[in-house]
């Protein structure tokens, strides 16, 4: 195990690193524990690296998360460093395109604390793109199940498309869309 954490600590944001993280972890079951405490410890100067390699992990297996959804939605809130919160907003946006599924169904308390860690992201002024648009195409999701989502979600997207970048503002036009057929 020491030698994983040591890998992980290593691993760089070139996607062969992280592949060949991510498939150890999917051929060896018993790495995943030590990958998500790393990934959950915001405090380890490697968590980052952690959150990159989880997201492919998740990618090619998200009824992996099952056991540890409850620690894995009280801890998105936490994160700071942007490279951690694009994986894990992308890890949220498989879940809101997995649940009601097999492999993952998200219960109320945690659809309400992906819902909020979303709309933070969201609005967070300093927020990159990537981020904000698997937060805003998550929520979209999770509103199918809550009244509320796609109002606040339509309100925000509004006032805030002039403040963007042309990729945000393409993502936005398109959830727009979507909610006004919705």
């Amino acid at each position: 195990m020491q030698n994983f954490k040591t890998d992980v600590a290593n691993s760089t944001a070139h996607r062969p690193s992280r592949e060949g993280l991510a498939n150890r972890v999917l051929a060896d079951a018993q790495l995943l524990p030590e990958l998500l405490s790393i990934a959950f410890d915001t405090k380890n100067k490697s968590h980052h690296k952690a959150c990159w390699i989880l997201e492919l992990v998740l990618e090619n297996n998200i009824a992996l998360i099952s056991p540890y959804l409850d620690e894995f939605c009280n801890t998105a809130k936490s994160y700071n460093h942007e490279g951690a919160i694009r994986s894990i907003s992308k890890i949220c946006l498989f879940l809101a395109q997995q649940n009601h599924t097999t492999p993952v169904t998200l219960n109320q308390q945690q659809k309400e604390l992906i819902t909020e860690t979303c709309f933070d992201w969201l609005i967070a002024p300093d927020g990159k793109v990537a981020s904000k648009a698997y937060a805003m195409r998550a929520l979209y999701l999770l509103g199918k199940d809550t009244d509320w989502v796609y109002t606040e979600l339509q309100r925000i997207l509004q006032d805030d498309f002039t403040k963007h970048t042309a990729a945000y503002k393409a993502a936005a036009k398109e959830l727009l869309q979507k909610l006004k057929n919705s």
